[in-house]
């Protein structure tokens, strides 16, 4: 199945469990550009809250992701990408050995969105959109967004050369970016 076809009937199940998802909604989903750029024309210039910046060992699971060794060193980040109120949450995976050192003291750093560290670095990629899906809310999302609604999810990666960059999900409130 081509990949938009299946981001498409995602989008579809989605609808289907919930209502009509907005064209902003559907956007943040299925875009394969950067949320980041599209976030600043809806809400105005928006920063990044780090919640979780740490060095791990890949498990079998993350390994399997992004098509590395078990035991490689990778980069886990979790963020909020705001304005005045919580947009999305964000866990990134990202191998640190495909990265040049300027862009991993830039990743490090913590408060610069994956997308402008790409732009800033001229880097070639392209977005590979794996999931779309609703998943019911976590405290950890009642916590941060100050709702019980479902919450609207989308898994990808960002390729680089043939090879997983960063593997990324995102997660917004269904009751956020309505029309």
């Amino acid at each position: 199945m081509k990949m938009d076809q299946k981001i498409f009937e995602g989008i579809q199940d989605i609808e289907k469990e919930l209502g009509n998802l907005s064209s902003a909604q559907k956007i943040l989903l299925a875009t394969d550009g950067s949320v980041t750029t599209i976030l600043d024309v809806l809400k105005g210039h928006v920063h990044i809250r780090t919640l979780v910046q740490e060095f791990r060992e890949a498990d079998e699971e993350i390994a399997s992701l992004l098509d590395i060794d078990v035991g490689d060193t990778i980069n886990y980040r979790v963020v909020v990408i705001e304005e005045e109120e919580p947009l999305i949450y964000a866990i990134s995976i990202i191998p640190v050995r495909r990265l040049n050192n300027d862009f991993k003291e830039d990743l490090i750093r913590a408060d610069i969105p994956i997308g402008r560290i790409l732009r800033k670095h001229n880097i070639e990629s392209r977005r590979e959109i794996k999931s779309v899906s609703v998943e019911e809310t976590t405290p950890e999302m009642v916590e941060i967004f100050q709702t019980t609604s479902p919450m609207l999810r989308r898994t990808y990666n960002i390729i680089h050369k043939d090879q997983v960059l960063v593997w990324l999900m995102e997660t917004f409130p269904y009751s956020m970016f309505q029309d």
